[in-house]
This record gives structure tokens, C-alpha cells and sequence, in this order.
């Protein structure tokens, strides 16, 4: 079962990088995905010179003695070439795959897991102490390469773990946590415990601009203004809600960011998501630049 769900997912990389047509691709629920992407890297003009895809089988499941469910994780790694400087960016898709008498019927990403409604609150700023922040880019950049596909076991770490990778990226730079023991208040993990704004997509971009010492991110309108070190807030659905965040790790050719994420792992993936089954037309973003008291920027 593992080599034939490769072979499939080979035709599908197949299809991105050659524009083949395969009939074995009409069992694949999203392929819709595989075209976005073309698109994209075609409008950034950036060739993909080469791919390829790893499958790690995770669960089985027989649901009739003829059915099986095979929950797998498909990682890809691509080549590209954007006319400055060759990179690879690396992808986790958690998948499904159903056979039916050895043979595969269908194949589809799982959907992105969002966060529950009810694990959200507003942050309230406080009149904490006033420090200095001296934020070391190039060690939260490291952390985010160095920990983009695993989990830290000197944090707790969480099904939908996003925006906690984020704050373990910063606070890798040096920013330092306080609020503790308030959940709604400051921003820090400790003692089995934590904040909104440490772990939640939309309690982190609230908290980012209102923050007044220590850890704070000045809102800019424009991918382009980011650096390494920064970060994006995702709200797919275009409803007031923000659903994801990433980690700004390098710049390709035109300046545009390239992130690292967690929950569905990503390493130097192109900022605007539109490769994404999450994407939607209404998507929005917020930009933060985290501000240094070191450039006073």
C-alpha cells in the first residue's frame, strides 16, 4: 500500500513539474492544489527543477474486510530556481487514502485544523515593567530551521501548533515572557500552562501591536517590508478571525517572505498560502515587523 500511494503522489509531482497528464490522478481529491501551485510559481517566475516525495504511513484502519483508510504523511521536498539563487522549500501534507481490494479508489489532504473559538480571548496589556528588547534574528531564524518538522520537548506542543512554534521562534530570539499566571495577560509558557497570545493565531496578532514593552510587532501593510525574524497572521476565511501564523526565514528574489510553519510543516514556503487547501479568495494577512529597542525600529 505505501509504494502504491508513492507511485500516485510521484504522478501528481509529475504533473506539477512536466505538466503530464496521468489517469491514475483522477483518484486524488486535490488536485485542484497541484494547479494553484503551477500557477503561482509561474506568476513569481520561478522554475521547479525537480521534486520529490517521502510517504511515512501513520495509521490503518479497516473499515470493511474489502475497505481500508490509510492515514499518511506525504513530505515533499522541491527544487527551484528563481533566477538569483537556487533553494529547496519542504512540505508535510497529512493525508487519506482509501483502498478497496488492494487498490486505491481515493486519495485527499485532511483538512487544516483550526484552533476552537472557545480557546480564544482578547489580551489585555498591563502596566508591566518596562525592558529593553534585543532581538537576535538570526537565532530565531536557526530555531525555525532547526525545529520547523519536529517538536521541542522542552515546550509543550499541540495538535494545531502554529503560532506555539511561533512564539518558541521568538522567544529563541530573546524575547522574554511575562504575565504569568494570567492566561489572558502577557505572553509566556510555563509551568505546564500558557497564554492566549503564546499559543492562539488571533490572540498573537492582537497581542503583537498592543504590546507596549519587551516583545511588540509594528503592523506593516506589505509582505515586502518584512524581514527574517518576522511574522504573518493568516485569517483564511476572510471573516475577522485569524486561523494560522508563520515565520518569515528568508527573502527569494523579488523580496516577497519565505516562511516556516507548523500544524501542516512547512519550511521556506512562498508567504501568500495560495498552494493551500485552506486558501480562499477571502483570505487576509497582517504583517509584523518585531521591533528591536537595539535599531530602535
Amino acid at each position: 500500500m505505501k509504494q502504491a500511494i508513492a507511485e500516485l503522489l510521484e504522478s501528481r509531482l509529475e504533473r506539477l513539474i512536466n505538466r503530464r497528464e496521468s489517469e491514475s490522478l483522477r483518484m486524488i481529491d486535490d488536485m485542484q492544489k497541484v494547479e494553484n501551485k503551477y500557477e503561482l510559481l509561474k506568476r513569481r517566475n520561478v522554475d521547479l527543477m525537480k521534486g520529490k516525495v517521502r510517504v511515512s504511513i501513520q495509521k490503518v484502519a479497516d473499515s470493511s474486510r474489502t475497505e481500508k483508510e490509510i492515514e499518511y504523511k506525504a513530505h515533499y521536498q522541491f527544487l527551484y530556481n528563481d533566477h538569483a539563487k537556487l533553494y529547496i522549500e519542504e512540505t508535510v501534507e497529512n493525508r487519506k487514502a482509501l483502498f478497496y481490494l488492494e487498490e486505491i479508489i481515493s486519495d485527499r489532504e485532511l483538512p487544516f485544523p483550526f484552533q476552537e473559538a472557545s480557546a480564544e480571548l482578547e489580551a489585555e496589556e498591563e502596566d508591566f515593567p518596562r525592558t529593553n528588547f534585543h532581538y537576535d534574528r538570526l537565532a530565531a531564524v536557526q530555531y525555525a530551521e532547526r525545529w520547523w518538522d519536529s517538536e521541542n520537548p522542552a515546550y509543550k506542543n499541540f495538535d494545531v501548533n502554529c503560532t506555539n512554534f511561533i512564539s518558541q521562534c521568538l522567544h529563541a530570539g530573546g524575547a522574554k515572557m511575562r504575565g504569568y499566571p494570567n492566561r489572558s495577560s502577557g505572553w509566556w509558557m510555563q509551568n505546564n500552562n500558557w497564554s492566549y497570545s503564546w499559543t492562539v493565531a488571533n490572540s498573537m496578532r492582537m497581542f503583537l501591536p498592543q504590546s507596549k514593552t519587551g516583545l511588540r510587532g509594528r503592523e506593516v501593510s506589505t509582505a515586502q517590508q518584512l524581514m527574517p525574524g518576522d511574522v504573518i497572521a493568516y485569517d483564511f476565511q476572510g471573516d475577522g478571525r485569524y486561523d494560522h501564523t508563520t515565520f518569515v526565514v528568508a527573502k527569494d528574489k523579488s523580496q516577497m517572505p519565505l516562511v516556516n510553519a507548523q500544524t501542516y510543516n512547512s519550511r521556506m514556503r512562498y508567504w501568500s498560502y495560495e498552494d493551500s487547501t485552506a486558501y480562499t479568495p477571502n483570505i487576509k494577512y497582517k504583517f509584523f515587523h518585531i521591533i528591536d529597542d537595539s535599531s530602535k525600529k
